[in-house]
């Protein structure tokens, strides 16, 4: 019987080429959805063996992904969940291991350029095995040395310059980037190295000490 699959991304492209290479892979892609709450709604009318979503979605673009997925195998426990992202979120793909025994699979987005791979990742999840990408195990088993080589390079410019004591604004400009985008890495930088929210301004805080007993 052929797999049935979910397909959830906020980019049109990414969520159509996603789409048009599980179709070439011999997949029924049933249904494709641009957020999660709209992935979570329509789930009782598809009945999915396997839903692809990515980490971040809106409106928050923070963790939504992996919350519908938590919530995904919560109504459909042997439903299959493979997450895709960017870049490489420990803690996100820890939090997905920890909430399920089986069928799950962690990817960077770089990875589904390969039909070849996306198509033994998914067939491996559907049949209820675990799927890492290799940079995650990597990190996963580093992550105990020193949180901060989690940081993308983007990442560690923004937390410099927040250890100067700039602000959003003065970051952005420095950047020459929007300061939603700033806005986005102070996020991701928050979670990677896994500060409470707290606050801002005292994970603000916490999170330039971190850096700077690094550079000593």
């Amino acid at each position: 019987m052929t797999t049935r699959v979910v397909v959830a991304d906020d980019s049109v492209l990414l969520r159509e080429g996603l789409v048009r290479v599980l179709d070439e892979a011999g997949f029924d892609v049933v249904a494709a959805y641009g957020n999660a709450d709209e992935l979570l709604a329509g789930l009782q009318g598809t009945t999915p063996d396997l839903i692809v979503l990515d980490v971040r979605m809106p409106p928050t673009f923070r963790d939504e992904g992996v919350r519908a997925a938590i919530t995904a195998r919560g109504l459909m426990p042997s439903v299959g969940i493979l997450l895709l992202s960017q870049y490489v979120e420990v803690a996100y793909a820890q939090e997905l291991l920890a909430a399920g025994s089986g069928g799950v699979g962690y990817l960077l987005k770089d990875r589904v350029a390969s039909l070849d791979e996306l198509k033994d990742a998914v067939e491996r999840i559907a049949a209820g095995g675990t799927v890492l990408d290799p940079e995650v195990v990597g990190q996963l088993l580093g992550r105990r040395h020193d949180p901060l080589t989690t940081l993308t390079p983007r990442e560690r410019e923004v937390l410099a310059l927040m250890a100067e004591g700039r602000t959003n604004a003065a970051i952005a400009g420095a950047l020459v980037i929007g300061t939603g985008a700033v806005e986005k890495n102070v996020t991701s930088i928050f979670q990677k190295l896994a500060l409470d929210d707290s606050g801002s301004d005292h994970r603000r805080v916490l999170a330039v000490l971190t850096w700077l007993q690094r550079q000593e």
